[in-house]
């Protein structure tokens, strides 16, 4: 009897301090994602209010960028001057990064699924000096004009093949990295039992092992295709030409050394931005899933 009223003394004391100590480290959880979700605002939000509301102004009141709401909304007026500058330079540069992009992704996501299975599955000695020429890749900076003379000597400089090989060449580092990781989250078993009933290697690797590397070729997609999509300075060096502009160098079509008109310019970014946003939308859920299969093991 003594021992039951000590327990019906103690418990109701007991119980009542762990709920305060879960009820406060919700709170303090809930507290760190508002500063969290406030300082993204701040730190995205007002940029890309600043960029909008300059996009709706005329040329003069953009000039003096500040974030004043515009005197008269002319942002669909921006939008049909940057569309018919240089007999629509713009709508040809979106056609070249367009194609650029997607053959560039393609070949990134075939070459770099097979390289992540070969280097993941058929472990030996020379491993470790193909892991070293992949973290050489990630490291050493690409040589400018050797890339050049090799472009130009085999013909593919100013060409848009030229181009695609030289993005493909930049991201296949990273993208077998990707690629080698989630590998290992895959058993050798469904490999063996495919073997076993007859499947060749190339029917094994394009109807088995490629339909399940679908979060992470998501995040090879994402990752990559905004990367060379928003790339300046390669288009800039090995796809030079008016006919050759891709979307990142119609940014010099209202920029000068005297006159610079703002409004359109600040149009020109609103535009360029909307592919990389609704690219983003469509497959951020699996963007960490791909990044992060694959490092436990």
């Amino acid at each position: 009897m003594m021992n039951k009223v000590a327990n019906q003394n103690i418990t109701p004391s007991v119980v009542p301090e762990k709920h305060k100590g879960l009820t406060g480290k919700r709170v303090r959880k809930f507290l760190v994602e508002c500063i969290a979700v406030l300082l993204t605002l701040v730190v995205f939000g007002i940029p890309f209010y600043f960029i909008l509301v300059n996009a709706a102004k005329d040329t003069q009141e953009s000039a003096l960028l500040n974030m004043s709401w515009p005197s008269s909304f002319q942002l669909v007026e921006n939008m049909k001057a940057v569309l018919a500058a240089q007999d629509g330079m713009i709508i040809r540069a979106f056609f070249n990064s367009t194609l650029i992009t997607g053959f560039s992704i393609v070949l990134l996501i075939i070459l770099g699924a097979m390289s992540g299975y070969v280097l993941q599955r058929k472990v030996s000695k020379a491993s470790r000096f193909f892991d070293f020429l992949i973290l050489a890749g990630l490291i050493i900076p690409p040589a400018i004009v050797p890339t050049i003379w090799v472009l130009d000597g085999i013909g593919l400089f100013k060409t848009m093949p030229g181009i695609i090989l030289v993005l493909v060449a930049l991201n296949l580092p990273f993208t077998v990295l990707l690629y080698k990781g989630f590998m290992a989250t895959i058993p050798r078993e469904i490999d063996e039992a495919a073997l076993i009933d007859g499947c060749s290697r190339f029917r094994l690797f394009f109807s088995i092992i490629l339909p399940l590397l679908k979060p992470v070729s998501a995040t090879v997609i994402v990752l990559t295709a905004v990367g060379i999509y928003n790339d300046f300075v390669n288009p800039l060096y090995f796809y030079p030409g008016a006919k050759n502009a891709t979307i990142q160098l119609t940014l010099y079509n209202f920029s000068s050394m005297y006159n610079t008109q703002w409004n359109l310019l600040f149009t020109n970014i609103v535009l360029i931005s909307i592919p990389p946003l609704v690219l983003f939308i469509f497959f951020n859920k699996k963007i960490v899933a791909g990044m992060t299969a694959g490092s436990v093991k």
